[in-house]
């Protein structure tokens, strides 16, 4: 076999150039590599100084807005009447039942009253005497009076008819002296005879038995149970022979042309309201809102909750909407008719409590403003300051803006909002 023999200095100069080799891969790998490491971070400085940030957008709009209140509450009739009978007797006949239609003072039932009119009819009789005893005494006083009269003028004449013979002489000072003492005692029975002693008695005992007559009357008239207000019979707790129970409702009645919704609100919320104010009555699975009216706003607190009772009456056609159940009632405190309205959503709020909202220019650019809000009305609130109408402000990724140092540097991708079943279906 043939070898090639290699001298020394050719195996050095080969190892050298090996070695340059390697250091200029080297060089060029660190080049590269510093090459790739600066463009990532242009990359990245690029990327941060332009962030794209996708936001949904609304409209601050010129329109009206209203403040209202919102309160949940418990329907009652416009009147009721729980009738308890005023005295206790077992039912004689019943005219209505439940949901009969009645009037004012219609006859509803009868209860049963014998031994009532006997004692109405007693009393009459006492009455009645009374009333003789009275008129005689009467007739007697006059007849008193009328001859005590006569006597004294009898007496006057006898006296001045002396008193003139004593001045001729004709008779004496004891004639005129005795004419004097009867003319005296006649002035005295007639002043007794006027002052009708007799007579009081007679006529303390004719309205004492006056009386007597009315209440057995009144006791009687109480046997008829009668409507004071027109409306329904909402319920009838007994059936003829039964005795109603002392002092509980024999027959309701209520007025269920209209409806009370009755709210409990706080002190800030009923000093906006007054009577008069616009108000909707909704009954949840009931159809559409009501419109009614409040009636109501109490001038003192309820001393448990510390809140104010508020009415609001509406229409009941049909008797749609049953007294007892629950409502959510809606109060117009205020309208403002032009007002700028933006969406509540775009709305931010310091910790200092200042507030702005993220406005978007032509350029799709944004910039903070500060704005003063005023009425809100669920979604929307009102803005007094700040914005002129018309502008597109932030609502969906206003937040993640306002925390970057210089929003306007970002790029903005606006979103169209999602529908209501859109989002369902996702």
């Amino acid at each position: 076999m043939n070898r090639t023999k290699v001298s020394p200095f050719n195996l050095t100069t080969k190892l050298e150039t090996s070695r340059t080799i390697r250091r200029l891969a080297g060089l060029v790998g660190v080049a590269l590599a510093a090459g790739l490491l600066l463009s990532g971070c242009k990359s990245q400085t690029s990327a941060e100084e332009a962030p794209t940030v996708t936001v949904q957008v609304g409209a601050a709009e010129n329109q009206p807005i209203q403040l209202k209140v919102i309160a949940d509450a418990v329907l009652y009739p416009r009147d009721q009447a729980a009738i308890v009978p005023r005295v206790v007797a077992p039912i004689k006949k019943l005219y209505v039942q439940r949901g009969s239609p009645v009037k004012k003072d219609q006859l509803l039932a009868e209860l049963e009253n014998q031994d009532l009119a006997g004692a109405y009819q007693k009393s009459l009789g006492g009455h009645q005497q009374a009333q003789a005893t009275y008129d005689m005494e009467v007739q007697k006083v006059v007849q008193d009076s009328k001859l005590a009269k006569q006597t004294l003028d009898s007496a006057q004449k006898l006296y001045d008819s002396r008193q003139a013979l004593y001045k001729e002489g004709a008779i004496s000072a004891k004639d005129v002296e005795d004419a004097n003492v009867a003319l005296t005692q006649a002035r005295n029975a007639y002043d007794l005879a006027q002052k009708q002693f007799d007579l009081k008695v007679a006529e303390a005992q004719l309205n004492a038995a006056k009386g007597d007559t009315a209440s057995a009357e009144a006791n009687v008239s109480y046997t008829k149970i009668t409507s004071p207000i027109d409306g329904v019979v909402t319920d009838r707790a007994n059936y003829v022979g039964e005795t109603p129970t002392a002092g509980a409702p024999m027959i309701t009645i209520m007025d269920l042309s209209e409806v009370v919704a009755r709210v409990h609100i706080s002190q800030l919320d009923a000093s906006r309201l007054r009577a008069g104010d616009e108000a909707s009555i909704r009954v949840p699975g009931q159809g559409p809102a009501i419109k009614a009216k409040v009636t109501l706003v109490s001038p003192a607190l309820d001393p448990n909750s510390t809140t104010v009772e508020v009415w609001v009456q509406a229409p009941n056609p049909g008797g749609r909407l049953k007294p007892g159940i629950s409502a959510r009632v809606t109060m117009i405190a205020q309208t403002v008719p032009k007002a700028i309205v933006a969406p509540a959503a775009a709305l931010l709020t310091a910790t200092d409590g200042v507030t702005s909202m993220i406005v978007l220019d032509t350029d799709n650019k944004p910039h903070k403003k500060k704005v003063t809000v005023g009425i809100r009305d669920g979604g929307d609130i009102q803005i007094t300051e700040g914005l002129q109408g018309g502008e597109r402000v932030v609502t969906v990724g206003a937040f993640e803006l306002d925390k970057m140092d210089d929003m306007t540097k970002a790029t903005i991708q606006v979103q169209s909002p999602k529908m209501p079943d859109e989002e369902e279906d996702q």
